[in-house]
């Protein structure tokens, strides 16, 4: 599946506006999306390094319209948890020589609103 067959839209709400400070984002997902998926895709779209993956299946709920009775689809939502303090990383390689791993990561979402 492609990032962008995964990631449908943002989920704009008051609680997940408020989560944007822990830089905690949400997103309608494909349903059959796997966090691992999710994690990739945030990753290659917003250039961002996510840290954890939360999920929920999410119910359709019953709507009426006049006499007639139906039910809205069932979607994916998707809490993504992203790195808002990314650092440079070091590590014993071969020989013992520290090895500095440096990729350039953003701290925010800035598409996420629209802005």
């Amino acid at each position: 599946m492609l990032a962008e067959d995964i990631i449908i839209a943002p989920v704009v709400t008051e609680k997940s506006n408020d989560e944007l400070q822990e830089g905690k984002y949400t997103f309608k997902v494909n349903k059959k999306a796997t966090k691992v998926e999710i994690a990739k895709a945030v990753e290659k779209l917003f250039n961002v390094k996510v840290l954890r993956v939360n999920t929920i299946n999410v119910n359709g709920k019953n709507k009426r319209v006049g006499y007639h009775v139906g039910k809205t689809s069932d979607w994916k939502k998707a809490i993504v948890t992203i790195d808002t303090n990314p650092e440079e990383k070091t590590y014993l390689a071969k020989g013992g020589k520290l090895t500095k791993v440096s990729k350039k990561y953003k701290d925010s979402i800035d598409e996420f609103m629209g802005a």
